[in-house]
């Protein structure tokens, strides 16, 4: 491990579009898979992972966030009036999180494996990395659709194209959005930038993960929780 941080970022202010009805009266972290809210499974993956600052986002139906997270120590990162993206709504959370270095999560998949966190914690390098992406084979990309995000080297430097799925999970510096233009961006934009140096890297994740993002996905990732182990 090369000094890993122990800040998290989850995002959730999204509006949750394409889970259609089930996000006109909740946000869509709150929606439940298998007895938990997908927002409380991205929080045990945290709780396991032994961070102690953790900082969620909201924006859409943000008293609902609030509501659901009141009595833990938990800071929230309120949007408003506008929603950010996720690198601004990353950089406006900076002072919550308190660090240098930090990890991203979206909170609209569900996992069955190691903890994804502490797998990115092991293979961190910060002299060679400015952000270090968890991807997943699309074979083991349960409920995504598409070609895929990037392409790895052996030595784990990424480029775009059809190949490995970005997870949603990663760790990047704060540096990195220093030159960002105001208001809302995505971390896009970041990775573009740091793609150009080689800076860009990622590692694949050995278990299984569904997005959670459809009604779809919904079904799909309590039958992987509930599959029998092979």
């Amino acid at each position: 491990m090369h000094s890993a941080p122990n800040a998290i970022m989850l995002f959730a202010a999204g509006f949750g579009t394409r889970m259609g009805d089930l996000t006109a009266d909740r946000p869509k972290p709150l929606i439940s898979v298998a007895g938990r809210t997908l927002l409380d499974h991205a929080l045990d993956i945290a709780a396991d992972a032994g961070h102690a600052r953790i900082v969620v986002n909201a924006h859409y139906k943000s008293d609902q966030i609030a509501a659901h997270l009141a009595g833990r120590d938990i800071a929230i990162a309120y949007e408003t009036p506008d929603i950010l993206d996720t690198g601004g709504g990353l950089r406006a959370a900076l002072p919550l999180l308190g660090a240098e270095t930090v990890y991203t999560m979206n909170t609209d998949a569900v996992w069955r494996g190691p903890n994804p966190l502490r797998l990115l914690s092991a293979a961190w390098q910060p002299d060679a990395m400015d952000a270090l992406l968890l991807c997943v084979p699309p074979s083991r990309a349960i409920g995504h659709s598409g070609e895929g995000d990037f392409l790895m080297t052996e030595a784990g430097v990424l480029s775009r194209g059809a190949g490995l799925v970005y997870s949603g999970v990663q760790i990047i510096k704060a540096s990195t959005l220093a030159d960002m233009p105001d208001g809302a961006f995505s971390l896009n934009k970041v990775w573009d930038k740091l793609l150009a140096t080689g800076r860009l890297h990622g590692c694949t994740y050995p278990g299984a993960w569904c997005d959670v993002g459809h009604p779809a996905g919904i079904t799909l990732a309590e039958q992987m929780l509930n599959a029998p182990d092979v």
